[in-house]
């Protein structure tokens, strides 16, 4: 390429660096025949610097240089044919005295030999083990930069060293600095790809080492500039080789006087540059530019052996990561909670800046992620499109158009499956690699412009890889990628055992089912039975009739009050409450039936165990024993044993005589079970013909017996009942129940406390339309109806003001969100007393407010 051609960075690519036909002119250049017989080129300044005069070209060697310096040409040419690393002869004296440091390599069927003046002031083994000795053991990545960067200014007298590394894209960083005190640092600030040109950096590989001494670009020709094929000189390997203009363009620019550079290779790819800059002109003498080359080799060696460690570092890290993992998936069941658990050890296993988990339509995150009403269809896609493998992009917004939605938050993703047949999977963002930089200098600052203008400036360069790689995330390594697939075999298997265990576990809830429904069948049995003994047995001998349905009543209001005990065993109660609410059927004006013990909580598994076992004695009391006939009497005391146990002794009498049972049912096995098998206590029972006895004995540690204050407060709350209702003659009240002969009840419960004004609806949409024209001032809402719950009425009222309390027959809440947990609730069926209490306290608040 011609140098009158405009200078632009389309040029670059294409110039031919390696053939520029001419050498730098602090040295001289002789090109042979292969054999190093005799001398084909030149560089036109050879002949005064080797004080030879006459034509050089078709000369034999030893006419110019003498037979004992061509001797040891040829001897270095024979003993080093790699041409990447030129025989080095320094302190050559030639055939006339005169004294060069000579440089040999064969290339191209050329003998190239290269001649500088010599530098008998520098030990270039002894420089470079000094170098070498103050690196030799650090162990840390950013301080081996730091110190190279230091040291090498120091030695070599740069102006500006530098270490410049290479990233994916070809773009590069400068990750560490040394420089004189007044210039800008250039720290941290990243140039495109295309300031280091691809055949550039196959050079750079080649020959490791590149001086520029004046970034004025003097230039020395060949001659002849090609020869009898027209083929030029091949300067790939030549210390001497001129620099492209477009390069000197560069560096003019910059105010750069001269230059060198040192490659950096790992693992034979170029990772980088040791960049130095010189702000005047400047040659480097052979002796330091080959302690250079060494003190790199070992640069490199050690990098790679830190790099390494870093990488094994990361494995290590990764597998602690999956390890405690591993741990938690043996203690928890709850898949989605376990992996939310874990995404802190996912995160901390593979570098990026947020990670999140899709399962089951569930979202769960940390850190910078797209927002959540963006993942559904992400995930949509990325199962599309990973075919169920590790998929990643670090340019997500130009493959993922609705990306560029949040491309600041997240322009890189990689993707880990969980499922074959789902979008669940595991995913990992890092943000905009813009917003990621960390500035040493100020990037918005003007450098000054040079000679030939400021679009090659390192500013412009920056503004170049800015406009190159916005939208982009730093790029997922193949590292990541390996960490990544050993995360989705570790969840995967999770996953697929956590599968297993559902599968177990439905097993197992099939069986359970089994029991319950035996279980369910046993005690509507005995339901109905009560039921049918409750209907048969008036109150007292010549009851009338409205007596009689009064009586019934209060005795079904009774049971249900019992079963709604036992419901809710589970969080544990008195004794003497599940007793009390289990006999309540049975008990008459007679008094037949006499409790006595201290106060003594049972906590939830022992409570629900005793539910059982007291329900069947009561039931079985109530058909065949004391409480199935008029005049039978039972007894039931509990007392604490000196161990700490609790002992409870039940006494029928007065019934029909007792008869040992010729088969054992399900009740029987039951109450002779349940205590030991469930506790660890014991239970017997005796068939005594004047009355069944029982003795169920409680071990302490399911117990508590509760302080005499607490007791004390109790009797008192209890000897001073709360006052009848007032000021409901004027109140308004929406009922929200699906069940016509339940709403009727409770409307004539509500007409005996004088509730002036109800409005039923058997629906959540009726009761919406209601309250289009009516505004009520209390409201009673069924939470399970017959269609949906009463919930959107629930949240129409509070957004009102409204109060309101629930009802439900089995204290399910599972259907009402988190704010309205705390609503008060009426159990079902409805009792006067419950209805009277909820007002009650409805009117006490309002009461309040007003006063």
């Amino acid at each position: 390429m011609s140098s009158s051609q405009p200078v632009n960075l389309t040029n670059c690519d294409r110039e031919p660096i390696h053939v520029p036909g001419s050498i730098q002119p602090h040295g001289a250049l002789l090109a042979c025949d292969s054999s190093a017989g005799v001398i084909i080129r030149h560089s036109t300044n050879a002949g005064a610097m080797l004080d030879f005069e006459g034509p050089l070209n078709g000369t034999n060697l030893t006419v110019a240089l003498g037979g004992m310096a061509t001797h040891a040409i040829r001897n270095a040419l024979a003993a080093a044919p790699d041409a990447s690393r030129p025989a080095l002869l320094p302190q050559l004296e030639i055939g006339n005295g005169r004294v060069f440091d000579v440089t040999v390599h064969r290339h191209a069927g050329h003998a190239i030999l290269e001649f500088e003046h010599p530098d008998a002031d520098v030990l270039p083994l002894q420089l470079a083990r000094e170098l070498i000795g103050r690196i030799r053991t650090t162990d840390n990545t950013d301080q081996l930069l730091r110190k190279t960067t230091i040291l090498l200014r120091a030695v070599l007298g740069y102006d500006r060293v530098m270490i410049y590394r290479l990233e994916h894209d070809g773009a590069g960083k400068v990750e560490a600095e040394a420089k004189r005190g007044d210039l800008e640092s250039f720290l941290g600030q990243y140039f495109p790809a295309s300031d280091i040109p691809q055949q550039a950096r196959a050079l750079y590989l080649k020959n490791p080492i590149r001086i520029i001494s004046d970034s004025q670009g003097h230039r020395t020709p060949i001659e002849p500039a090609v020869d009898a094929s027209g083929e030029p000189l091949d300067l790939s390997y030549a210390h001497l080789r001129s620099v492209s203009p477009i390069h000197l363009e560069y560096l003019r620019n910059m105010g750069v006087g001269a230059s060198m550079s040192i490659s950096i290779i790992i693992d034979g790819a170029l990772w980088g540059l040791i960049a130095c800059h010189h702000y005047s002109p400047k040659a480097l003498s052979m002796p330091q530019r080959v302690a250079a080359e060494m003190f790199s080799d070992f640069f490199s060696m050690h990098l790679l052996g830190l790099l390494q460690q870093h990488k094994l570092e990361n494995v290590a890290t990764a597998r602690r990561a999956l390890d405690r993992f591993f741990q938690r998936a043996s203690e928890k069941t709850e898949v989605f909670e376990l992996m939310c658990d874990a995404l802190p050890d996912f995160r901390e296993a593979l570098p990026c800046d947020g990670i999140g988990l899709f399962l089951q339509g569930e979202w769960c995150a940390i850190g910078d992620t797209p927002p959540a009403t963006a993942i559904e269809d992400l995930a949509n896609y990325i199962s599309g499109v990973g075919e169920k493998r590790v998929w990643a992009t670090h340019r997500l917004s130009q493959v993922y158009p609705p990306a560029e939605d949040f491309h600041r938050e997240v322009s890189g993703v990689l993707a880990v499956p969980l499922s074959h047949i789902s979008t669940d999977c595991l995913l990992f963002f890092r943000k905009e690699r813009l917003e990621t930089l960390n500035w040493a200098g100020n990037p918005d600052k003007s450098y000054e412009s040079g000679p030939l203008g400021d679009r090659l400036t390192p500013r412009k360069s920056f503004a170049i890889w800015k406009e190159t790689v916005e939208r982009q995330s730093e790029p997922w390594s193949d590292a990541d990628r390996e960490i990544a697939a050993a995360v989705h075999s570790a969840t995967v298997e999770v996953v697929l055992r956590h599968s297993e265990l559902m599968q177990e576990e439905r097993l197992k809830a099939e069986v359970r089912q089994r029991l319950l429904n035996e279980e369910l069948n046993h005690r509507v049995k005995n339901i109905l039975a009560v039921i049918k003994s409750l209907v048969a047995t008036p109150a007292k001998d010549g009851a009338t009739l409205k007596e009689y349905i009064t009586s019934l009543k209060g005795r079904i209001q009774a049971l249900s009050h019992a079963h709604d005990q036992v419901i809710r065993g589970s969080g544990g109660g008195e004794i003497k409450g599940l007793l009390e609410a289990e006999l309540s059927p049975y008990r008459s004006a007679s008094g037949t039936i006499h409790l006595d013990g201290p106060r003594v909580q049972l906590d939830g598994r022992a409570y629900a165990v005793a539910a059982l076992v007291v329900h069947e004695l009561c039931t079985n009391a109530a058909k065949y024993g004391s409480l199935s006939t008029q005049g039978g009497k039972l007894d039931v005391t509990w007392q604490a044993r000196p161990n700490g146990d609790l002992e409870v002794s039940w006494q029928e009498s007065g019934g029909p005589p007792v008869e040992v049972p010729s088969t054992r049912g399900f009740g029987t096995a039951l109450i002779d079970r349940s205590i030991p098998f469930d506790l660890g206590g014991k239970s017997t029972v005796t068939f005594d013909p004047a009355g069944l006895r029982a003795s169920l004995v409680f071990p302490g540690r399911f117990l508590h017996v509760q302080a005499d204050r607490e007791a004390q407060a109790e009797a008192m709350e209890q000897s001073h009942p709360s006052t009848s209702l007032k000021g409901t003659e004027n109140m308004s009240l929406l009922l929200v129940e699906d069940q016509v002969l339940i709403a009727m009840d409770a409307e004539a419960m509500l007409a005996e406390l004088n509730v002036g004004n109800v409005v039923t609806a058997n629906s959540s949409g009726m009761a919406l339309d209601q309250l289009k024209t009516f505004n009520p001032d209390f409201a009673l809402l069924d939470i399970n109806l017959g269609i949906g719950t009463s919930v959107p009425v629930a949240e129409e009222l509070t957004r009102r003001g409204v109060p309101f309390v629930f009802a439900t027959g089995y204290d399910d809440r599972t259907a009402l969100p988190v704010e309205l947990l705390s609503v008060p609730v009426v159990r079902k069926p409805y009792d006067t007393e419950q209805l009277r209490k909820a007002l009650g306290a409805y009117l006490e608040k309002a009461g309040g407010e007003a006063r």
